[in-house]
């Protein structure tokens, strides 16, 4: 059919507005849009481009998490900026542990979150970099910080290879690292933990006879070196006439500890530094402790002694020490059950300002402080100072020099108005009244004598201290 020409001149202006209102939209969209009809993924989409050679495993993981339609939505509605490791970044200082967590079928929600956590539902090119938080599609917030020296981060990431991959819907950043949230970190402590605790089998206390003092089970093997199942306490005690066999350890051919050789050793040595006569003197004469104590190191007990120099034990009086059982309640004050270095003390009163101490003189325990660069023991005037540190130190037995005899705070019960009673705490102050003689001498000087000779022949005799007689026996 023919038209006037004047009818087609109107028909063109109509025609070319058509064209520009309607069509051209519908091809630019087509051009441009990273879905068609159907939900499938254009080819020039940003998450088409993951697929790429550099990117092919944190694809595969986005695939294994089932976030494929997650993605295409969000891709469909505002562009996105992609934080992406590398292949041969994605599990640098990866805990082994995580990963299996991440790929265990019960924590898939933890996979989603993690992998979510690397898309920013906007486009953030590396020219325009902001120092900002931003939230991810994950729902977490992620740090993104620009210097200007050009070196700019994500969260805890480096932005290796900028600008890596250009599409209309998106962008991706090379990182050289995988991102991790906070919120799927604290996940996986929870999850290790619990795992940790139930993989725990809870055992109870050995139990001990309080008849016997000893073990009502045999313990378990332990290790050589180990501490013993028994506490000292009770190892202390009085028990069946047949000893325990010596504890195993590598101190000798016979593969145990030699507890009675250590302790000549510790008081040889107390002679020889000097200034420790007296102490040493209680220990072998007065007492029968080194004995009981070279029987605890043989069974795998390890003891810290703190030793008062003869100054400090001239300052005893006859009445602390006449009583029955004073001279080994005054030594298991000084006997801590366990080892302890001048330094490891420092260390601990440095950092922690009062440590307690437990003693072999139950309940008491010893406090110890720093004071004047050292450590200092116990409360007021009769408080110590650790005056030679480190005078024997052999792994089983530590002796350190103090300048006080030290006294627990003991309870007594003072009468008050109407019949009752308050407790008050009374420390006992020793009293400068010197009680050594000539008998006790004469003893140190044979008893140093067969130290220095090699301590082969044992001490036997008897000396007077005040009104009483004392048979002393060593070894």
């Amino acid at each position: 059919m023919d038209f006037p020409l004047n009818a087609r001149f109107f028909l063109l202006p109509l025609t070319v507005a058509l064209i520009f209102t309607v069509i051209m939209p519908a091809l630019s969209s087509l051009v441009t849009s990273p879905t068609v009809s159907g939900g499938q993924i254009n080819s020039n989409s940003v998450l088409v481009a993951l697929l790429d050679s550099h990117y092919t495993e944190i694809a595969e993981l986005v695939e294994k998490a089932l976030l494929l339609q997650t993605l295409e939505e969000a891709v469909g509605r505002h562009n996105l900026t992609v934080f992406a490791p590398r292949n041969e970044a994605l599990e640098r200082g990866l805990d082994p542990d995580f990963k299996r967590f991440l790929f265990e079928p019960g924590n898939l929600k933890s996979l989603q979150t993690l992998l979510l956590f690397h898309f920013l539902p906007s486009r953030i090119p590396y020219d325009s970099f902001p120092s900002a938080r931003h939230r991810t599609l994950s729902g977490d917030q992620m740090i993104l910080t620009s210097s200007k020296s050009g070196h700019h981060r994500a969260d805890v990431a480096g932005v290796v290879h900028p600008d890596s991959v250009l599409r209309p819907d998106g962008i991706i950043h090379g990182i050289d690292r995988l991102l991790v949230p906070r919120s799927v970190q604290e996940d996986f402590n929870r999850r290790r933990n619990l795992a940790e605790i139930s993989a725990v089998l809870p055992t109870g206390a050995p139990e001990v006879d309080p008849r016997t003092h000893r073990l009502k089970k045999p313990a378990p093997p332990s290790p050589a070196g180990s501490p013993p199942a028994l506490p000292i306490y009770d190892a202390l005690a009085p028990g069946p006439d047949i000893a325990p066999a010596p504890a195993p350890g590598p101190g000798s051919g016979k593969h145990w500890f030699d507890g009675h050789r250590q302790i000549k050793d510790f008081i040889q040595t107390l002679i020889l530094y000097g200034g420790y006569n007296e102490f040493a003197d209680i220990l072998v004469n007065l007492t029968s402790l080194a004995t009981e104590m070279g029987r605890l190191v043989s069974e795998g007990y390890v003891l810290t002694v703190l030793a008062p120099n003869d100054e400090a034990m001239a300052k005893l009086t006859a009445d602390q020490l006449s009583e029955p059982g004073a001279p080994e309640q005054i030594i298991y004050y000084h006997l801590i059950p366990e080892y302890q270095t001048e330094e490891s003390m420092y260390n601990a009163v440095r950092r922690f300002g009062k440590v307690r101490y437990d003693t072999l003189r139950l309940p008491h325990k010893i406090v110890a402080r720093e004071a004047d660069g050292s450590v200092k023991f116990g409360q007021g005037e009769g408080s110590a100072y650790l005056f030679d540190p480190d005078i024997y130190t052999d792994g089983r037995i530590s002796v350190q020099g103090i300048d006080t005899v030290l006294f627990p705070p003991e309870e007594s019960l003072t009468p008050a108005v109407g019949g009752a009673k308050e407790a008050a705490h009374v420390v006992k102050t020793a009293v400068s009244k010197p009680i050594r003689g000539e008998y006790s001498v004469l003893l140190l000087a044979s008893m140093q004598c067969s130290l220095v000779q090699g301590f082969p022949m044992a001490v036997n005799g008897i000396f007077q201290r005040g009104q009483t007689n004392f048979f002393f026996e060593f070894f």
